[in-house]
């Protein structure tokens, strides 16, 4: 009997929400899209708060190298010991002849100035690396490549230039496009503004694959230049000795031998290594976690107000139900299923609509900050996103309800 009563309650609950909706569409409707809007902006928030994060981890992912190997800087304040791997071709070829090893080769960052005239000279960052390849991602050109080889053992210190000898840069489409050159036209290089005019790149490339690693504006230069520029090719500095491993291997395994081969230097594997870049930029963190921090408290205070403007608004509805003799609950259950739809409804079109916003503010961030998945949407921001709507819409819906019912009187009526 009891279970029977309790069905037929609930038939009557959703019968009055039901007749409630439909005897006001265009409050139905305006509010289906106020929770529509609520939950777009929770999962652009949480998804810009997820890119945020995993920007520094998509670009370790790019890089195709499973092991990373690095040392602290010797004196962080020092121009050009962000560079503390000294004998960095030497290493290389040692790492390259183990047969867990396919191949290593060094990687070196400095800042550069850059301009096309020694009179307008811009600082950036680069990379120095032994050449390009396809995952560059091209707009134009085709990149460098050198002679010498670091797994072969090839560019030791007693071999290495101190001048540039290969004189090509890769630049980055923000770079170029400041500075107005084009593949075939050439930029002055330097680590000091005195000593650019003296050294002449041609530009052999425009790809942004290092500035999406790193976060701002990067070229690639030839390794060796680079050292040459920075005064460093003598000990033959580089930041990290990059490898990839043998066919069958496990990355983590091998960079624990290695680390144990190596215990003057710091071996990662390449998720390690995300980690360690993250831990390096709380800056980073914290930007992400307010910002889905942001999203939920955002999310839950549009939810609270709207759903008890919807309870206000039908203060005369609830005022005469009560006088006809329904309890407070079910006045409060009439309430929370309209929430419940209304939520559902407005749930699925804010998650609808998610993508489109997504890419169009990707498309955004890639022209003004040079990211193009700036806004990641993963699983959970949708999960977030659906649940944030249906089970607190519900609830706040519920108690609002409950709350109206407390004060609906026949006084109200009009």
């Amino acid at each position: 009997m009891r279970l029977r009563r309790g069905g037929r309650r609930l038939r009557a609950v959703v019968g009055l929400a039901g007749s409630q909706l439909r005897r006001s569409p265009g409050r139905t409707v305006l509010t289906v899209f106020a929770v529509a809007l609520a939950v777009l902006s929770v999962t652009l928030l949480a998804s810009l708060g997820v890119g945020v994060v995993e920007t520094g981890e998509d670009g370790l992912d790019s890089s195709s190298r499973d092991i990373w190997i690095s040392s602290d800087p010797i004196d962080p304040s020092a121009s050009g010991t962000e560079n503390p791997i000294v004998g960095a071709h030497t290493v290389s070829a040692e790492v390259s002849e183990r047969e867990d090893i396919s191949s290593a080769a060094p990687l070196a960052m400095h800042d550069v100035y850059i301009g096309t005239s020694p009179d307008d000279l811009e600082r950036t960052s680069a990379v120095g690396v032994h050449e390009t390849h396809d995952g560059f991602g091209f707009e134009e050109g085709e990149g460098f490549e050198t002679d010498s080889n670091a797994s072969d053992g090839e560019g030791v210190v007693d071999e290495r230039p101190t001048d540039p000898n290969v004189e090509e840069i890769v630049l980055d489409p923000d770079t170029a496009e400041e500075h107005d050159v084009s593949v075939g036209e050439s930029v002055y290089v330097g680590t000091a503004r005195e000593s650019a005019p003296n050294y002449e790149f041609t530009v052999v490339g425009i790809a942004e694959y290092y500035s999406q690693f790193l976060g701002s504006d990067t070229e690639a230069i030839p390794l060796g230049d680079l050292q040459a520029l920075g005064g460093t090719a003598g000990t033959d500095r580089a930041t990290f000795i990059t490898a990839s491993v043998a066919d069958g291997e496990d990355p983590n395994a091998v960079a624990a031998e290695l680390d144990d081969d190596y215990p003057e230097y710091d071996v990662r594997a390449n998720d390690e290594q995300v980690g360690a870049m993250i831990e390096e930029r709380p800056l980073v963190i914290a930007s992400g976690t307010t910002l889905v921090g942001l999203a939920l408290v955002g999310g839950v205070v549009l939810t609270v107000n709207l759903f008890a403007l919807v309870a206000y608004q039908q203060r005369d509805e609830l005022a005469a139900l009560r006088a006809i003799g329904l309890s407070r609950w079910v006045l409060a259950g009439t309430i929370a299923v309209q929430g419940f739809l209304i939520s559902l409804v407005g749930g699925v079109l804010g998650l609808a609509t998610t993508p489109l916003f997504a890419t169009g503010l990707n498309h955004i961030s890639a022209s003004v900050v040079g990211f193009d998945e700036l806004l990641q949407t993963p699983p959970e921001v949708y999960l977030l996103g659906l649940t944030l709507s249906i089970a607190l819409g519900t609830v706040v819906a519920l108690v609002t309800g409950w709350r109206g019912a407390r004060y609906a009187r026949l006084e109200h009526l009009e």
